[in-house]
């Protein structure tokens, strides 16, 4: 049973990233599971091709460097051929209506700017999330609530078309992952930590260096009220470093709270166990950005059995849609 998860990199990947899921990835996969970087999603809002190019390489060395398995990594434009044919098919028996009323789409394209400049890709990439999850035979993916949506209209596409063409498409499950660490902005413990954050100061970056870690954390914002409680709703500024050093020593937040008596020295305690936890990240994503020729091999390697997998889905769906 295949399970496919993807991460976009809108930006550097961080802790959040790190503790939410690349982590559980990691330590929790099973053979067949599947792991991509989502470049072609980031592309519906305005972006900088250099910059995409970068960060895709920088996250796929993350997911291999985090101790995912490389044969279970691809990047997703490496697939653009069979996903663009794919999702081309798709969108001829999705309706507008569909399409429009997913979650996403109505929060962005609301966001006061004229109608005419948002970009149609922002509309259709729940299609092409379709087609992400069509292709390689998903039976099932872990999504938030925020995505949960986009997952039910794959299950209604491959219902739809296997209903009108012929049986191609597994009809996928939306699956919530475990619960994780719940990673706030260092600065503003309000918002989650975001790759795509305008103001860093917050986030720590799976890259950082361990005394730009240690700075970050010790600018973190707490409170004055200097009470050693774990209690998210009255303090969030504390109870999110209880949360990070929770979740890198396996100690429940109310414990950790009783064992520092100053917000100084509970700073100084989380900062080092987030060096530690995210050192042997770093150290191994840098040694393959170092050899392009290493990361080249592997994420061409993934490129081949990703469009292995798919090819007889593909083939049978335009055979079936009659333009093979």
């Amino acid at each position: 049973m295949t399970r496919l998860s993807a991460i976009t990199p809108s930006g550097h990947a961080h802790l959040g990233n790190h503790l939410g899921a690349i982590r559980r990835w990691a330590n929790q996969g099973r053979p067949g599971d599947l792991y991509f970087v989502s470049d072609l999603h980031a592309m519906t809002v305005s972006y900088n091709p250099a910059r995409l190019r970068v960060l895709s390489r920088e996250l796929l060395a993350v997911l291999v460097a985090a101790g995912i398995e490389p044969d279970q990594v691809f990047v997703q434009s490496d697939l653009v051929r069979e996903l663009g044919a794919l999702s081309w098919i798709l969108e001829c028996a999705c309706s507008y209506g569909e399409a429009a009323r997913m979650t996403q789409f109505k929060q962005k394209s609301g966001t006061g700017e004229p109608v005419g400049t948002v970009r149609l890709g922002l509309l259709t990439y729940p299609v092409l999330m379709a087609a992400d999850i069509l292709l390689q035979g998903a039976a099932e993916v872990p999504v938030g609530d925020d995505q949960s949506q986009h997952v039910e209209l794959a299950r209604t596409l491959a219902r739809r078309f296997n209903q009108t063409y012929g049986e191609v498409f597994t009809v996928p499950t939306a699956v919530m992952p475990p619960t994780a660490a719940r990673v706030r902005d260092l600065v503003d413990p309000s918002r989650k930590m975001s790759k795509s954050t305008q103001d860093s100061v917050g986030v720590v970056f799976i890259l950082d260096t361990a005394d730009l870690i240690h700075r970050k954390i010790k600018r973190a914002v707490t409170d004055s009220v200097e009470r050693m409680e774990y209690r998210p709703t009255e303090q969030p500024g504390l109870a999110n470093l209880l949360e990070i050093l929770s979740a890198c020593t396996d100690v429940a937040p109310a414990d950790l709270a009783t064992q520092y008596p100053t917000y100084g020295a509970l700073k100084s305690a989380t900062a080092e166990a987030v060096v530690e936890e995210l050192r042997p990240i770093r150290e191994g994503a840098q040694s393959l950005l170092a050899d392009p020729a290493e990361l080249d091999r592997i994420r061409k390697a993934g490129a081949h059995r990703a469009t292995e997998r798919g090819a007889h889905r593909l083939s049978s769906a335009l055979r079936l849609a009659g333009v093979a």
